[in-house]
């Protein structure tokens, strides 16, 4: 017999657990549709050609390639013809690229589907995990004000979804490289240094001076220094992440127009009215993707930092390089869903949901079978989800059953209430027994609902 065993690196969750993960893309879902994007969904292999186009290094060792037995029969000789996809951002590229004439841009859409890596699996790592992405793609242009829009959608999400206070942290990597052609820094010698200014939180200043400082960088000790200094640059207010850019003096033309997107972006949350508490700018924000251009975005739980970056992402020039000659430039976020939720779990942040299902019919003898199965099709057509029980059992075993499903209510019907016309109503959150005439039952568990949900939240 084999043993049944979850493949490694996958999060399969029990009922209750999953429902607490569906509420929570259910949330973020409406969120990006509240802010006017649009669905997209793409096939979760695309061809290896489209795939692998932008990759390269370690992503390329981590893609799984899609193999039919009938192919691996011919062992036909170089890649598989399809691979799994690794993110949503290289099939957004070819999706745009592919329907560039029937899209109306700028393009808003949102993404929410599985990945594939193959990283070394570990807790809280994930092979396949979900990602819900949002990007806006214009056409030849984009304005910087998108990038300012972003941060309220972020903003919107995490406080629908409750999970506690929040920083939306950003940089622009003009004023980055800006700043080090001003050090002496140029080339391709910036994306070296680029990276190892996103290693800080990581690595600590120490060992990223030491990086800096040895072979291939080569920087002087005073240059490293001013690197880590402007790293450390944070705003605490709106007004005082105006008065640090005021503060970092003149530079290059490109380190200007990077400082000018952020005060346009500061400007534009303000009118957005999202809260400055929940913005700040930070320096030592570089991300480590190379194709990222101007804004980038990270989010941190305040008091919960060991959770790391919760949503990230970033403004990029072109796109779809690979795939067209047009160009299009874009900006959007991506949040790894999958690791969030088991993080905020194990955290203690988010707790195990209460079934979908609100009522259990009871059923206590055969002959009430064909009542509890017409009192159960009622209560559905007034909007409440219905399990029933379809073989009678001691009244005490199905109470268990509810309460440990997390079923709320039990509706019971014996001889007593039918002499009467009316139903008991066993509610396992209160604790509390309660009668009702069954003509009223629906409206009656209907507001009883929607009150416990009113008042915890949910």
């Amino acid at each position: 017999m084999i043993k049944p065993r979850t493949p490694p690196g996958t999060m399969e969750l029990l009922p209750r657990d999953q429902i607490a993960f569906q509420r929570m893309l259910d949330t973020i879902r409406r969120t990006f549709e509240g802010f006017g994007f649009l669905p997209v969904e793409t096939p979760v292999f695309e061809l290896s050609e489209v795939l692998l186009t932008k990759t390269g290094g370690e992503t390329e060792r981590q893609v799984y390639f899609v193999q039919s037995t009938g192919a691996l029969e011919k062992a036909a000789e170089g890649l598989p013809e399809l691979a799994l996809r690794f993110d949503l951002t290289v099939p957004l590229a070819r999706y745009v690229a592919e329907h560039e004439h029937d899209l109306a841009f700028p393009f808003r859409r949102y993404q929410m589907q599985r990945v594939y890596r193959g990283e070394r699996a570990q807790r809280g790592r994930f092979r396949e995990f979900y990602q819900c992405d949002i990007d806006v793609i214009g056409k030849d242009a984009l304005s910087i004000r998108h990038d300012a829009e972003i941060p309220a959608v972020i903003h919107a999400v995490f406080a629908a979804l409750d999970i506690g206070d929040f920083t939306i942290q950003f940089n622009n990597r003009k004023l980055l490289r800006g700043y080090f052609e001003g050090q002496g820094i140029a080339g391709d010698a910036q994306v070296g240094v680029l990276r190892e200014i996103d290693k800080l939180d990581k690595r600590g200043e120490d060992a990223v001076r030491e990086t800096l400082q040895g072979e291939g960088f080569g920087l002087s000790a005073e240059v490293a220094e001013r690197l880590l200094a402007f790293s450390r640059v944070r705003s605490t207010s709106h007004d005082d992440a105006l008065a640090k850019l005021a503060a970092l003096g003149d530079g290059s033309p490109l380190f200007e127009e990077g400082r000018d997107e952020l005060r346009e972006v500061l400007q534009r949350l303000r009118a957005l009215g999202v809260p400055e508490s929940r913005y700040a700018i930070n320096l030592s924000i570089a991300r480590g993707l190379d194709y990222y251009t101007g804004t980038v975005y990270e989010t941190m739980l305040d008091a919960h930092p060991q959770i790391g970056s919760i949503c990230s992402g970033g403004r990029y020039e072109n796109l779809a390089s690979h795939y067209t000659k047009s160009k299009l430039p874009g900006v959007g976020i991506s949040i790894g869903l999958s690791r969030l939720f088991w993080q905020l779990r194990e955290a203690g942040l988010v707790g195990t949901a209460d079934s979908s299902v609100d009522v259990l019919v009871s059923l206590l003898d055969d002959e009430g079978l064909d009542h509890a199965l017409a009192l159960s099709q009622q209560l559905r057509a007034a909007g409440l989800n219905v399990e029933t029980q379809l073989e009678p059992r001691k009244l005490a075993k199905q109470m268990q059953y509810a309460d440990r499903a997390g079923i709320r209510f039990v509706v019971i019907r014996g001889g007593d209430e039918a002499a009467k016309g009316v139903v008991s109503v066993k509610d396992l959150r209160r604790g509390e027994q309660f009668e009702v005439a069954e003509a009223e039952l629906g409206s009656a568990l209907l507001v009883e609902r929607e009150q416990w949900r009113a008042q915890s939240g949910h």
